[in-house]
């Protein structure tokens, strides 16, 4: 269950800043913002930019399903999906039964499951940034994608040859497998005097995380030369291999773990005041922690495992939308999935047409093109503060 929400600091519990001229406190009368201003402008961008986000989503998706060998236009796209979500009847659309099967038994298994992971790993890394206080923080901090990608190789190394465990497995239930049993490693060994220290937490992931990624690297020198491919490619990340089975496990997870971040969502907001601060609201720090932790945890197992090591969602996505909306978290958090999804979404189209027919990992996608918009967005901000 989600950690006990506090109510916001009131003016008593919180220290004001001091009055500047022109305030309430300062016995002058308050001056509204002027035309132009930084505020202004902000709230300007905030309420165009959100409904404008939330608005293109569908076609985004759309869009995306569509994009292939075979082009679908977004309206077609939209009729195969109320037919087969709706039982509206295709005949009268003129809708060739194969681009019927090819957007929803194809591409639309593959652009949802890119959604949902994208999402899943921008929410891990938006608690993440919070619990550790790093802006650098991303779902990777802890070790769990390396514990997934241990088993991942393991399974398609080993597994394809045994007949044990790996085998029964496969590739996403030992990855899930190895993120799981990385979780609990990580939390036992973080923890001093009974409560969860978040800087012994991020040194034993780091740690373990060195460690699973030498033996998977170890794997690999054990694989054939028909193994090293799929496993360089599931190392970088991709969803290529998505169907319609592929999608519950992932988007049960980050329903869950939505509604549960939205519900400590003042918890988060308390966490960012200090530990001291965060106390005194009535804050069970090491309750409040170990849940987050373990909440961000699953949400990336259960990405990692059907998608493999997409990393730079996780941490670009946050503060990206951080920079519009602020830090308060019952805003941040949802739009945040949002933006990861449809990144993702983006990464994964750009990946599979701009190279046809081979692909790009996305990984090397998130890459080249996050970095790029990630720190023209950042430096942007940091000229308009100056300013």
């Amino acid at each position: 269950m989600p950690p006990t929400s506090v109510p916001p600091p009131t003016a008593t519990a919180t220290a004001a800043p001091p009055a500047a001229v022109g305030s309430p406190a300062s016995g002058a009368a308050p001056t509204a913002a002027r035309p132009g201003s930084p505020a202004r402008r902000a709230r300007l961008v905030r309420r165009i930019l959100v409904p404008a986000l939330v608005l293109s989503a569908p076609l985004v998706l759309a869009v995306a399903m569509g994009v292939g060998a075979v082009a679908v236009s977004p309206p077609h796209v939209l009729q195969v999906a109320l037919h087969h979500l709706l039982g509206t009847p295709l005949e009268s659309s003129g809708i060739d039964p194969i681009d019927d099967q090819i957007v929803w038994e194809y591409r639309a298994p593959r652009v949802l499951l890119a959604l949902v992971t994208g999402a899943s790993l921008a929410l891990a890394g938006t608690v993440l940034q919070t619990l550790i206080r790093n802006p650098l923080a991303d779902p990777f901090v802890l070790g769990i994608a390396s514990g997934a990608s241990l088993g991942a190789v393991a399974a398609l190394v080993v597994g394809a040859s045994a007949a044990g465990i790996l085998a029964t497995l496969g590739v996403t239930g030992a990855a899930f497998a190895g993120a799981i049993g990385t979780l609990a490693l990580v939390l036992a060994l973080g923890r001093r005097g009974g409560r969860v220290d978040p800087a012994r937490l991020v040194l034993v992931g780091v740690s373990i995380s060195s460690l699973l990624q030498a033996l998977t690297s170890w794997l690999q020198l054990q694989a054939s030369p028909d193994q090293i491919a799929g496993v360089l490619f599931w190392l970088l990340g991709s969803v290529s291999g998505a169907a319609w089975s592929s999608l519950p496990l992932p988007a049960i997870a980050l329903a869950a773990g939505l509604v549960g971040l939205l519900a400590a969502g003042r918890t988060l907001d308390a966490l960012l005041l200090g530990d001291d601060r965060a106390a005194s609201l009535g804050v069970d720090l090491s309750r409040a922690r170990t849940i987050l932790f373990v909440v961000s945890a699953l949400l990336t197992a259960a990405a990692v495992s059907v998608a493999g090591g997409v990393g730079f969602v996780g941490l670009i996505a946050p503060h990206l939308v951080r920079l519009v909306v602020g830090p308060a978290h019952r805003r941040l958090l949802p739009l945040a999935a949002l933006v990861g999804g449809l990144f993702l979404v983006l990464a994964d189209l750009a990946g599979r047409t701009l190279t046809a027919p081979r692909e790009l990992p996305l990984s090397i996608v998130t890459a080249l093109v996050g970095v790029p918009v990630f720190l023209t967005v950042l430096l942007r901000a940091d000229g308009g503060r100056a300013r």
